[in-house]
């Protein structure tokens, strides 16, 4: 993830900041700060998916400033625009018919959320020949990147008292997707030598577990993590699997007898069972640093309303 002061922090270090992500815990007959939010029983499975994690301000007056980038139509259609390919400030003015001095502008701020980079390059040949120019390009992996941070604010349930902030993440979400989001769910790992990874959910049945050179080749249908993942079983006995249920639509997880464990927000899960998985749902495949935790994005799935 990449704002402001937290350009540099990976998404498991956010977490971190706001509670360690191995210690989330569940409110249990506690009033959520949110709108509408009341107090209900506490075993009820809205409670059991609600995580509450500590934020402190400067993460929210970050994340306000973060919301203002990608609250502008304009600004997600320089996104849009320079999606395939790099081009210039002239080529992206044009495209988006806005001033050459107002599309710079949308630029800078773009930068520095950290999702788009400029290099230079070389304009198009004109009877006076090719200069250089500077290319305007989105950063490897930056839609993904933005992707895992709305989702991690707005579907790790944090306590966001300023119910306005909450709205205007829950609308900048809703607005993102429609314009980048994914055909098919996804999971992303966070931490750990691959964090930010975008593991698509493209098949009905998929295998979690990390790589075993001995079993050759994985599935295509396999999420393989690396060997740095030490508490995770090895995928040719996987972990845990993902499958799809086409009647309902729904995705669900279940732990597949390992030692480490499988947990979803925080509770363990007993092996065999099938739990099913709602938008933002934080998987642990074992616990501490040699396990590997990941977060369930659907864009275009409702999490179910608590009232």
């Amino acid at each position: 993830m990449q704002v402001s002061r937290l350009k540099e922090s990976s998404a498991c270090e956010l977490l971190e900041r706001c509670g360690d992500p191995h210690n989330l815990h569940h409110q249990r007959g506690e009033k959520i700060h949110r709108p509408n939010s009341r107090t209900r029983d506490p075993m009820t499975d809205d409670d059991a998916r609600t995580l509450v994690l500590d934020t402190d301000a400067d993460d929210l007056e970050e994340l306000s400033e973060y919301l203002d980038v990608l609250s502008s139509s304009t600004r997600l259609k320089i996104l849009k625009t320079i999606e395939r390919s790099p081009k210039d400030i002239r080529q992206i003015s044009a495209a988006i018919e806005t001033s050459y001095e107002n599309t710079k502008k949308h630029l800078d701020r773009l930068m520095k959320i950290g999702v788009v980079r400029k290099e230079a390059g070389l304009s198009r040949p004109t009877a006076k020949g090719v200069r250089p120019v500077w290319k305007y390009s989105l950063v490897p992996g930056g839609l993904e990147a933005i992707t895992r941070t709305l989702g991690l604010f707005a579907n790790l349930r944090l306590t966001l008292t300023d119910e306005v902030l909450a709205e205007r993440l829950a609308s900048v979400r809703k607005t993102f997707s429609g314009e980048f989001g994914r055909p098919s769910p996804a999971v992303i790992l966070l931490g750990g030598p691959e964090d930010g990874k975008v593991f698509p959910l493209d098949h009905d049945r998929i295998s979690i577990g990390r790589v075993d050179p001995a079993a050759g080749a994985p599935p295509d249908q396999a999420i393989v993590l690396s060997e740095e993942y030490a508490a995770v079983t090895r995928v040719s006995r996987p972990h845990a699997r993902i499958t799809r249920h086409h009647s309902t639509g729904g995705w669900f997880i279940e732990d597949c007898g390992s030692t480490g464990g499988t947990f979803v927000n925080g509770r363990r899960l007993d092996k065999g069972r099938q739990h099913e998985l709602h938008d933002g749902d934080l998987i642990e495949i074992a616990k501490g640093a040699s396990g590997a935790t990941l977060v369930f994005i659907a864009p275009g799935v409702v999490v179910p309303d608590e009232t």
